[in-house]
């Protein structure tokens, strides 16, 4: 037991290290891609080429391949910049203010799918593109959200004040989260119950429900992907003044 725990602690301190992350993220960015790759290319091709037509809906409701992980994703990712921000403020651990910015451009995109996505699929489910209801409202509140993140960042020049204060903002942010999940439970709303929930089993058909959840773990994968290409730019960008930033750099162009 006492070896695992120090296994598990060595491997967080690794990850909090700039370098042995750099180092480290370089074996799993192929894999992460590949797998990405694979996950997302079934999951569409089984829910759009293979998944029975639903019997309201027809061929509409196969935007839900796309709406529903990227939705799922967007809350996803704020919880987690929530805690990289948390951890920033309470440990001052360096990887994490970096990470914290690194997902927030990911997450502000998989919010803007939601937005759009939502949109084209109300159009014929709704005969609009856009009411103000409860859940797509909490929605676009996030994106601002997002946006108010990165915007603050971006003014702030100093890296570690700024990480500072997006995490503050992070933190207080994630309330919004609680709010999308109950939305359609606390106000009356045109948007269907959540898809994906704990307490009960799936209303969809398994022929339906598993290629979206073939879909959801794709894009887990393309997140994570994603995340720790952005991350290893911003550590170059922040510790381009170190000698082992340099050696890295060479170490790859050989």
């Amino acid at each position: 037991m006492n070896k695992s725990w120090n296994k598990l602690k060595r491997w967080f301190i690794e990850m909090g290290s700039p370098p042995l992350f750099y180092r480290w993220s370089s074996k799993i960015i192929p894999w992460l891609g590949l797998f990405a790759l694979i996950f997302l290319s079934l999951g569409f091709y089984w829910g759009i080429f293979v998944a029975p037509m639903d019997y309201k809906q027809g061929d509409v409701y196969r935007i839900i391949y796309i709406h529903v992980p990227s939705a799922i994703l967007s809350e996803s990712i704020f919880i987690f910049m929530a805690i990289c921000g948390f951890i920033n403020v309470i440990w001052r651990a360096k990887i994490s203010g970096m990470m914290l910015k690194s997902a927030a451009s990911i997450g502000i995109s998989f919010t803007l799918l939601v937005l759009v996505t939502g949109s084209v699929w109300g159009k014929p489910t709704w005969g609009t593109w856009w009411v103000w209801d409860a859940r797509l409202t909490s929605t676009l509140i996030l994106f601002f959200i997002y946006a108010a993140l990165i915007g603050l960042h971006s003014t702030i020049e100093d890296k570690t004040r700024a990480d500072r204060a997006v995490s503050i903002l992070a933190i207080v942010g994630v309330a919004i989260i609680p709010v999308i999940k109950k939305s359609v439970d606390w106000w009356q709303t045109l948007h269907q119950p959540s898809t994906f929930t704990i307490t009960s089993s799936p209303s969809m058909s398994p022929d339906m429900y598993l290629p979206l959840l073939v879909c959801l773990i794709g894009f887990y994968l393309f997140f994570a992907y994603m995340l720790t290409l952005n991350l290893r730019n911003e550590v170059i960008e922040r510790e381009s003044s170190k000698n082992w930033v340099k050696q890295a750099i060479d170490l790859e162009s050989k």
